[in-house]
C-alpha cells in the first residue's frame, strides 16, 4: 500500500523498520546485561536498577512456579503504578503465564466478571483489597493471593511520612492458607535465572476494555504486538537517550501505561512511578525526579497548570510532553510550551492496537487539532460508515481502519466480537476520522457511544443497565457532555415510574454502590419520556443534540 503520509515525517524518523523478534522478558534481560546499574524504576526516590529489577522478576517467577502456576495460566494483577506491578507483569510473562491487568478501583461486581472471564488462577493485589479478593475467591477460580503494600519500596523516611501511610492504610496480613506477602516472597525465593517461556506469537497480556454492549472484553495482546509497538514508538521518539527519565502518568492496567512500562525497558529509560496522580503530589515529584519527558491525559495537564507553584517552577529540564486518550485543548499545549519551550507529541490508539497507531512527528511538523500521522509499519484507510467497504479520499470523514504488527490477536473467548472488528487483518476502530493531504489524522466523531472522561473509556449502556435496576426507574439513557476538566463527563436522563418520586441524591447513592467513581453520573436530569425510533429504540444521539441546544441557549 502506498503511504503518502510518510513525507510529513521528521527526516530522522524511519518510514519502515525491521521489527526485532524479541519478547519483553528477553528485553529486560538484555537491558540488565547492557546497563546493569541504570535506573529502571524510580519510586519517590527509591531507585531500582535494571539488574535489581531482573533479579526481582526472577524471584517472583520462582515463587509463582512453586505455587503451581503454569504456562498459559492467567494471573489477575490489581495494582496501581508501584514497583510490584512491573515485577508481577514481567515475572508472569517470563514463565509463560498471562497477566490480566485489572483496575484495582473496580467494584466487586466488575472484578468478578473480569476475573471469571479471564479464568484467573491467582491474584496479585494490594493488601487493602485482600478482603474483597477473598470474597471473590468464593465466586471465581482464584487460588493463591499475593498481597503488596503501597509503601513496601518507599525509602526512609518517606515510608513513614508518605500520604498513603495514614492510619488504617496499612493492613497487617495474618498468616493464612494461600495468602502470601510480596516482600516475604522476595526474601524467600532466589533470583536464580528462570528460563524464558514467553513466545513471540503467544498471548502476553489481557487488558480489559468495554464495548457498546456494556460487556467487558479481554483484549489479547501478544509478545509480538507489545514488542512491535514499543519498537515503532521508539523509532518515532528518535532522539531519546539511555538514562533519561520518563514520567508517563498512565496506569499499567491501561494499554498506554503498559506500553510505557515496556518502552522504558527497551530504551533503557528511568520509569518514574506515581500510584495516584494528584496534581500537588505530581508537582513535587516532577520537581524532585526531574523527568526529561512527561506523558499524561489532558486532565492531568489541566490540574498541573492550575497549581500556582507548578507555573513558577524551573521546568527547563523537561524535553517534551506526550498526550493521549482524549483531545488536548490548544491552550494547554501553548501554556506548556511557554513554561518549558518543549513540544507536545499527541498520540492516538486503542487497547486493540497496543495502543499507538498515530503520533505527531516528534520535533517535526505539527498540525494543531490532529493526532499526527500513522507510525511506521502501519497502514491506514478510511472507509464509508454505512458499508465499511468503500475507501474514502483525503478530506472525507469515515471510519478509521488500521493494519500493522500492533493490531491485537482478538478478544479473549469472543470470536464473534473479534470478527466484527478484525476483517482481513484490518482493525475497524469505530472512530470517525478524516485525513488531510499530508496524511495527518483528525478524530471528528465516534461511531460508538463511548464517553472519554479523564482518559477513561465509559460505556453508557453499562450505566444505563445499572440505572434500570433501581426500583423507581422506568427508563434511563446516559450520554457524554463536555467538561472543561475531564474532557467529557457523564449525564443521565431518567424517566421515573408512574407515581414514584426520585431525587438526584438517591440516584447518585445507588450508582456509587455499583459503579467505579469515574462512571457515576455527574449530572442527572429527570424527563417525562425518552426519544425513541419507530421500533422503540432509545435515540441517544437525539438526547445529545437536545442537551447541546440547551447549553447553547444558556450561553446565548
Amino acid at each position: 500500500m502506498q503511504r503518502p503520509w510518510f513525507k510529513s515525517y521528521h527526516p530522522n524518523v524511519p518510514h519502515e523498520i525491521e521489527i526485532e523478534k524479541i519478547t519483553m522478558p528477553e528485553v529486560l534481560q538484555r537491558t540488565a546485561d547492557r546497563h546493569p546499574d541504570g535506573i529502571a524504576l524510580n519510586y519517590f526516590g527509591k531507585r531500582i536498577t535494571f539488574r535489581q529489577l531482573n533479579g526481582l522478576v526472577n524471584r517472583l517467577a520462582n515463587a509463582l512456579l512453586a505455587m503451581g502456576i503454569k504456562k498459559d495460566d492467567k494471573i489477575a494483577v490489581l495494582l496501581p503504578n508501584i514497583p510490584q506491578s512491573a515485577v508481577a507483569n514481567l515475572a508472569a510473562m517470563r514463565i509463560g503465564a498471562v497477566p490480566a491487568m485489572l483496575n484495582p478501583l473496580y467494584t466487586e461486581r466488575e472484578l468478578e466478571y473480569q476475573i471469571n472471564d479471564a479464568e484467573a488462577k491467582m491474584a496479585i493485589t494490594l493488601d487493602l483489597l485482600l478482603p474483597r479478593i477473598q470474597t471473590l475467591k468464593t465466586k471465581t477460580g482464584i487460588g493463591p493471593i499475593v498481597t503488596c503494600h503501597i509503601n513496601d519500596y518507599l525509602p526512609f523516611p518517606k515510608k513513614q511520612l508518605f500520604p498513603y501511610a495514614k492510619k488504617g492504610m496499612y493492613r497487617k496480613i495474618d498468616p493464612q492458607p494461600e495468602v502470601f506477602e510480596f516482600m516475604d516472597l522476595m526474601e524467600g525465593y532466589p533470583d536464580t535465572p528462570v528460563r524464558n517461556e514467553a513466545r513471540w506469537d503467544g498471548i502476553a497480556v489481557l487488558i480489559y476494555t468495554g464495548g457498546t454492549t456494556g460487556v467487558s472484553k479481554g483484549v489479547m495482546l501478544t509478545q509480538s504486538n507489545i514488542s512491535s509497538n514499543v519498537q515503532q514508538f521508539a523509532a518515532g521518539f528518535h532522539d531519546v537517550k539511555v538514562g533519561q527519565g520518563l514520567m508517563f502518568i498512565f496506569p499499567f492496567f491501561h494499554s498506554a501505561g503498559h506500553l510505557c512500562m515496556h518502552l522504558c525497558l527497551w530504551m533503557g529509560l528511568e520509569n518514574v512511578l506515581i500510584p495516584r496522580p494528584e496534581p500537588p503530589i505530581l508537582a513535587e515529584l516532577i520537581k524532585s525526579a526531574k523527568p526529561t519527558y512527561i506523558g499524561a491525559v489532558p486532565t492531568i495537564y489541566v490540574g498541573l497548570l492550575a497549581l500556582e507553584k507548578f507555573s513558577k517552577m524551573d521546568l527547563s529540564f523537561i524535553g517534551g510532553f506526550v498526550s493521549g486518550a482524549a483531545p488536548l485543548p490548544v491552550e494547554i499545549i501553548e501554556q506548556l510550551k511557554r513554561l518549558t519551550g518543549s513540544t507536545m507529541l499527541e498520540v492516538y490508539g486503542l487497547t486493540e492496537t497496543t495502543p499507538v497507531v498515530t503520533a505527531t512527528p516528534w520535533k517535526g511538523k505539527i498540525k494543531v487539532g490532529t493526532v499526527g500521522v500513522p507510525v511506521c509499519n502501519t497502514d491506514m484507510k478510511i472507509v464509508d460508515v454505512d458499508t465499511g467497504e468503500k475507501e474514502l479520499p483525503p478530506g472525507e470523514a469515515g471510519e478509521l481502519c488500521f493494519k500493522g504488527p500492533q493490531v491485537m490477536k482478538g478478544y479473549y473467548k469472543k470470536p464473534e466480537e473479534t470478527a466484527m472488528v478484525l476483517k482481513d487483518g484490518w482493525l475497524y476502530t469505530g472512530d470517525i476520522g478524516v485525513m488531510d493531504e499530508d496524511g495527518y489524522v483528525s478524530i471528528v466523531d465516534r461511531k460508538k457511544d463511548v464517553i472519554i472522561a479523564g482518559g477513561f473509556n465509559i460505556y453508557p449502556k453499562e450505566i444505563d443497565e445499572i440505572l434500570f435496576e433501581h426500583p423507581k426507574v422506568l427508563e434511563a439513557c446516559t450520554i457524554g457532555i463536555p467538561d472543561s476538566y475531564r474532557g467529557e463527563t457523564v449525564k443521565a436522563y431518567i424517566v421515573a415510574k408512574s407515581g414514584q418520586t426520585l431525587t438526584t441524591e438517591e440516584v447518585t447513592a445507588f450508582c456509587k454502590e455499583r459503579l467505579s467513581p469515574y462512571k457515576v453520573p455527574k449530572q442527572i436530569e429527570f424527563i417525562d419520556e425518552l426519544p425513541k425510533s419507530a421500533v422503540g429504540k432509545i435515540l441517544r444521539r437525539e438526547l445529545r443534540d437536545l442537551d447541546k441546544k440547551k447549553r447553547e441557549s444558556r450561553q446565548a
